[in-house]
């Protein structure tokens, strides 16, 4: 049975995010991708940059992306083309992924937050003033998801044993990781799975962080 202490909380945490639905399908912008990607013809920049890819393969991005290029099997895709560049020229399995995606974001092949089977992810990750077993409680109950996403509706795709928790929410499947501080603060993790489209991409990731920020303030 619930204290008055929880059903409280449950009631701050329902007026603080009531406002919170909308900017799901209000927010507008870019991606967040510098300036100036159009580098050389470049699509997007890929998340290393051409010093750090240089030191760790021995070729820049330019040189990479004329080598891909000008291999035939490229077009097998993604897991073709790390494994080419991990047997044929030596690049560490991880650095061969690498080179792979930047490559994919160059020519345009993969977008920004965009992963191998075309759907896109975002994350935000914060600290805040709750216990992680609290946090993990108001997720795994029906009326504890319906103060934390009182304009969406949820479905729970995890286990209540499972050492993360996952919800099915508008446009993908969301998994809230927590890692407690000792201090009655836990840093929340969450990574928002399976966007169907790139334009929802900002929308996500600016109600993540205005989520993450509103539950502090519900909280604290």
């Amino acid at each position: 049975m619930k204290d008055d202490h929880d059903r409280d909380l449950e009631e701050r945490l329902r007026t603080r995010m009531a406002d919170l639905g909308a900017e799901a399908v209000t927010v507008t912008g870019d991606d967040g991708e510098p300036a100036g990607t159009d580098v050389a013809g470049w699509v997007s920049r890929p998340e290393q940059s051409d010093t750090v890819i240089r030191q760790k393969t021995g070729r820049g991005w330019d040189e990479w992306r004329e080598l891909i290029d000008g291999w035939e099997g490229h077009e097998q895709g993604h897991g073709a083309v790390a494994t080419w560049l991990h047997e044929e020229h030596g690049v560490p399995g991880w650095w061969a992924q690498t080179v792979t995606v930047g490559w994919e974001r160059i020519t345009g092949r993969r977008l920004p937050h965009q992963v191998a089977d075309g759907t896109f992810t975002v994350g935000r990750s914060a600290t805040v003033t709750i216990e992680d077993e609290t946090l993990r409680g108001l997720l795994l109950s029906p009326e504890g998801r319906a103060a934390l996403f009182p304009r969406f509706e949820t479905e729970l795709r995890s286990l209540p044993t499972s050492k993360t928790v996952r919800l099915g929410l508008p446009d993908g499947v969301t998994e809230f990781a927590f890692a407690p501080k000792g201090d009655g603060r836990t840093t929340v993790t969450i990574s928002h799975a399976k966007l169907p489209d790139h334009d929802q991409v900002v929308p996500w990731k600016a109600y993540w962080g205005a989520w993450l920020d509103a539950l502090e303030d519900a909280v604290s």
